[in-house]
C-alpha cells in the first residue's frame, strides 16, 4: 500500500543513511520498525548468568555448601546480591 507519511528532517537523515549502510531501501527499513512496533508477541527474557558457590583455592564447593540444600546456595546468592548492591550508591 502506497501512503505518506511525514517525518523530522534529521530523523529521515539518519533513516536514509542507515538504509544506505545496510545496503537496503529506505521503504524495508521503515517496514522492519513498523513491524518491531506492532509486533505483540512478548520478547523472551535474557538468561540471567548464574555463580556457583565454587571455593577457587580447591575448586570444589566452599566449605558448608550443599547443593542438595537449595537454601545454602540461595544465602550465598543473596550475599551476593547485597555486595553488588553496595557499589550502586
Amino acid at each position: 500500500m502506497r501512503t505518506t507519511v511525514i517525518l523530522p528532517d534529521d530523523l529521515m537523515r539518519l533513516a536514509k543513511r542507515k538504509a544506505a549502510e545496510q545496503n537496503r531501501t529506505l521503504t524495508s527499513l521503515i517496514e522492519e520498525g513498523v513491524r518491531a512496533v506492532v509486533d505483540e508477541r512478548p520478547k523472551p527474557a535474557k538468561a540471567r548468568r548464574v555463580v556457583l558457590p565454587v571455593s577457587k583455592a580447591t575448586g570444589g564447593l566452599m566449605p558448608g555448601v550443599d547443593l542438595t540444600r537449595f537454601s545454602d546456595y540461595q544465602e550465598m546468592e543473596d550475599v551476593e546480591y547485597v555486595e553488588r548492591m553496595k557499589h550502586f550508591k
